[in-house]
């Protein structure tokens, strides 16, 4: 099998590979490039990228992905996560400290709820490396700090942690608004990465819901809203 075939060279793909993945012409690839809009690196005069950046960019645009692009054989009959359930096990945390973006990232990382064998230090490195390649602020001064590539951390299973800032910080977020609350994603996997950071994404659209992380309302309100969002998407 080629490697235009399959997706095991991860940090390598190639134009005709993204434009697989994502489901469009290599010419709109090339346009993205152009435009210079898209995660993308040179290797001599060839243009390469990384799957994840492609997926999590793409995600974040609404691109409308296939679901085969999301395809990860060893986790695919795995359930996705529930965000409620993930924020539960994360939990919620306010006046978390800090002056400057790597200052709150320290300090989030030190709330977060960790496995014993987890390495904080390698964890917020990871973090700060993230936020060095493209900010995780989504506007409306809201970021969802995660790993470039999941399974850095031992984690089984994915949480959502979310923290509201002592001061507003700027995290290079295109809006230019300050941050004044983190979403902090772990997941085992990048499909559960993807998942929750679009759910968290649609959510955060919901009047209910925005309300509450607007007002910081106490945890058992907020995890109220998350749950009427929920369900009224069921039925």
């Amino acid at each position: 099998m080629s490697k235009d075939d399959n997706w095991g060279d991860t940090m390598n793909l190639t134009v005709k590979d993204a434009a697989k993945l994502l489901s469009v012409s290599e010419k709109t690839i090339y346009r993205w490039i152009g435009k210079d809009i898209m995660p993308t690196f040179r290797i001599g005069e060839c243009y390469r990228f990384h799957r994840s950046e492609l997926l999590e960019w793409a995600t974040s645009r609404r691109l409308g992905l296939p679901a085969s692009a999301f395809s990860e054989p060893e986790t695919d009959a795995l359930p996705l996560p529930e965000l409620i359930d993930c924020l539960e096990a994360g939990g919620v945390f306010y006046r978390i400290e800090g002056r400057t973006r790597d200052d709150v990232l320290g300090d989030m990382v030190a709330h977060l709820r960790l496995p014993e064998e987890a390495d904080r230090t390698n964890l917020l490195q990871a973090l700060i490396a993230r936020e060095k390649l493209a900010s995780t602020g989504v506007g409306d001064g809201i970021a969802m700090p995660h790993l470039h590539s999941p399974g850095l951390v031992p984690v089984t299973r994915p949480t959502v942690t979310l923290c509201f800032l002592d001061a507003p910080v700027d995290f290079k977020a295109l809006d230019g608004v300050p941050v004044w609350a983190l979403f902090a994603l772990l997941a085992p996997t990048l499909r559960a990465q993807l998942h929750l950071q679009a759910h968290l994404g649609f959510v955060l659209r919901q009047p209910v819901f925005r309300q509450a992380i607007l007002e910081q309302a106490g945890r058992e309100q907020i995890f109220a809203a998350l749950r009427q969002v929920s369900e009224s998407v069921v039925r």
